[in-house]
């Protein structure tokens, strides 16, 4: 955690400097991007809010995504259904950021197939829509969610400038 929150300093000046707001959707990373983020004083200017969407209950619960998936989203830890979350979450609690985020962290694949460290983010926001994979080749859980969550909040800060 002490590795985010350097950077969750960095990326809070930067939401409250523009006036911003963000909303998090996040699965694998098991609730640290968010953790990160509301550690710094005033979180709550530009923080709407986040959830941990680790299973199609929650999906269905917080976000009312219907399982199955809309098409034409096959499946979670995909691109396409990190930007369904990041989109989601943006407008159900009516932020100008939307972060979505859906992988695998080991020490094991997930039931999709995908292998332990694989993730895929996606940050959407006014003219800005963008989704990536980011592989760590690591089976060790712990230091996968924190690399998880390192890279979606760089994922933000180049989309802040």
């Amino acid at each position: 955690m002490q590795t985010l929150l350097p950077l969750a300093e960095q990326l809070g000046a930067r939401l409250k400097a523009r006036g911003e707001t963000i909303a998090i959707a996040e699965s694998s990373t098991g609730g640290l991007v968010s953790a990160a983020l509301l550690s710094v004083s005033g979180a709550s200017a530009y923080f709407r809010g986040g959830g941990v969407i680790y299973t199609a209950y929650a999906r269905s619960g917080f976000l009312d995504i219907p399982n199955p998936l809309p098409p034409p989203i096959e499946r979670a830890s995909t691109e396409p259904y990190a930007l369904l979350l990041a989109d989601t979450v943006r407008g159900r609690l009516s932020a100008t950021w939307g972060l979505g985020e859906t992988g695998a962290t080991g020490p094991t694949a997930n039931r999709y197939g995908d292998k332990n460290g694989h993730t895929c983010i996606a940050l959407t926001g006014p003219g800005f829509s963008k989704a990536i994979t980011f592989e760590t080749g690591s089976s060790d859980r712990i230091a996968n969610m924190r690399a998880f969550s390192a890279r979606a909040m760089q994922l933000i800060a180049e989309a802040l400038g």
